[in-house]
């Protein structure tokens, strides 16, 4: 490498399934100065949603190895491509599994070696929480540095003697806010075409079809609302391994055409406009980087206790327990149909998650 040529960062993603730890990295990917710094990519090669094309034309790279599962194949393969690559920094996003990359990118030689908590756990998720406990005390051997989307992620991961210590980096999920700025005339196109009448309460959830998001409350407080709210839909974006049992639990509830199953999306900054109250009752989260989209979209938002409180960087966004339950959720939700759409105060998006100034940071 001369002194003209980027520095070229290997990020182990695992399963690119479209989901929000690929669009923080891909965020950064294109607001970081690629003169300086390049991307390439290791996905799994169950990866579904992959964007070749843009990925090519930044310039970077995507290689494909076998998934972390087959622990043998992924060793072998991943340290043979990081090895071969001659990669200065390995950066490793897929939390406590990042044991078995970033122990490959040491048997390769890589000096720089990040690991990067993106999320935590839940109760609710015993057998997934099992593996990732018996996980976490490995998360720190054989990574140089650490890396986290809150604090909330960095202490679970890492430990609150490395995070009191200043061994965390938190690196923000930082997004486009021009992008995601309040646009009157966009969400009324972006009604008329989803075949939303005029007047019409718009509830979205934006996240994979997975236990963690949990889809089952959403739907049971959305029947409520829907109660006294006949002229509400529910627009659901994204997909995952339990859409066809939500499908079926709206069909139950005699929702099926209340509901709009909008799959996987890249007008999500749209859609957001289009809605009028953001739901997010998550048993965990890193972060909920949906939460800063739809604040700097003008959309309120509910979340549940389980969500970090840095999530809130507006008044848009109100907090409340799942143990309150659903009848509260719900007269939560009637609430704030009837505040105004708002930007709230951008300060403290500007400060946090502007990905202009964070992919300068990173950079650096």
């Amino acid at each position: 490498m001369n002194g003209n040529e980027p520095i070229v960062i290997a990020h182990v993603i695992g399963k690119w399934l479209g989901g929000g730890v690929e669009s923080v990295v891909m965020n950064y990917y294109r607001h970081i100065d690629r003169d300086k710094v390049q991307f390439h990519f290791l996905c799994d090669e169950d990866s579904v949603a992959i964007p070749y094309d843009e990925i090519q034309a930044l310039g970077g790279k995507v290689t494909l190895i076998p998934p972390y599962q087959r622990v043998l194949r992924y060793h072998r393969e991943l340290k043979k491509v990081l090895k071969e690559g001659h990669y200065p920094i390995v950066h490793s996003h897929i939390n406590t599994l990042s044991v078995f990359s970033l122990f490959a990118a040491k048997c390769a030689g890589v000096p720089v070696r990040i690991a990067h908590s993106h999320s935590t756990t839940s109760p609710k998720e015993f057998k997934r929480n099992i593996a990732k406990l018996l996980l976490r005390p490995f998360a720190k051997v054989f990574a140089t540095q650490y890396f986290a989307c809150s604090e909330h992620a960095g202490r679970w991961l890492f430990g609150n003697r490395a995070f009191d210590k200043g061994q965390v980096t938190v690196l923000n999920n930082a997004i486009d806010l021009e992008k995601f700025k309040p646009d009157e005339a966009s969400r009324a196109a972006k009604r008329r075409a989803l075949k939303i009448a005029d007047g019409t309460l718009v509830l979205g959830h934006v996240g994979r079809f997975m236990p963690q998001k949990n889809h089952t409350f959403l739907m049971d407080v959305f029947a409520k609302v829907h109660a006294q709210r006949p002229d509400s839909v529910l627009l659901l974006v994204g997909q995952g391994p339990l859409e066809g049992e939500i499908k079926a639990k709206a069909a139950r509830l005699g929702l099926a055409d209340a509901v709009i199953f909008a799959g996987q999306r890249d007008d999500v900054n749209e859609l957001y406009r289009a809605m009028d109250v953001l739901l997010l009752p998550s048993l965990y989260e890193g972060l909920g980087m949906v939460l800063i989209e739809a604040q700097a979209s003008g959309c309120r938002a509910l979340a549940s206790e389980n969500v970090p409180a840095v999530a809130k960087a507006t008044d848009l966004l109100t907090f409340i327990p799942l143990t309150d339950g659903t009848d509260a959720w719900a007269a939560a939700v009637l609430r704030q149909a009837t505040a105004n759409r708002s930007g709230g105060n951008l300060g403290t998006l500007r400060e946090r998650y502007d990905i202009r100034t964070q992919a300068q940071q990173l950079e650096a």
